[in-house]
């Protein structure tokens, strides 16, 4: 596959990415500037490597350093990190011709479609994950549940506390559940 096959089909597939799959999902217009970016650099930086006398690997190296950077200063959902690093990995893929050249638009194809159907919104819809602050002090693992499921209207799953504080009377609680039909 030509060079400019590469670019245009990588094109085509962060388009799909960002405005097709992510956008309309979780409306983050931040997110949206921050992976096209980074995916036209690493498929500029990827490019020239590919053609470059210079190690691949000391490319990759930077871009590693530069999205922990950038990841690191804020603070990412998990599916938003998926994101981030699947238009890392469509850059990558679009800037460096490999054989078979029909590989390339097939692991594209595959990282949208694992995105599309991992991250729709129908599937485990009633499930939910939550972090909540509660105005007691809970020690009591079987009252902490039944408080939990009364106030969120659904069956608790999984909780871990991650505070518990008797002197201000709190508990700090990561909770999964699943909502109960209304």
């Amino acid at each position: 596959m030509s060079q400019h096959a590469l670019i245009l089909t990588n094109a085509v597939a962060v388009l799909i990415l960002v405005f097709g799959l992510y956008f309309p999902r979780y409306r983050r217009k931040d997110i949206v500037v921050a992976t096209l970016g980074i995916n036209v650099g690493v498929l500029s930086v990827a490019t020239v490597l590919s053609t470059a006398e210079v190690s691949a690997g000391l490319g990759l190296g930077l871009f590693g350093v530069l999205s922990i950077i950038r990841l690191r200063s804020q603070e990412l959902d998990q599916e938003e990190v998926v994101y981030y690093f699947s238009a890392l990995a469509l850059g990558l893929l679009g800037g460096v011709a490999v054989d078979p050249a029909w590989l390339t638009p097939v692991l594209m194809a595959a990282i949208l479609v694992a995105l599309f159907v991992g991250g729709h919104p129908k599937l485990f819809a009633s499930a939910r994950s939550l972090v909540v602050t509660l105005d007691h002090a809970i020690a009591d693992e079987g009252e902490l549940q039944e408080r939990l499921e009364t106030l969120l209207g659904g069956r608790v799953h999984r909780m871990k506390v991650r505070r518990l504080d008797m002197v201000n009377d709190t508990t700090v609680v990561d909770v999964r559940f699943t909502k109960k039909p209304a």
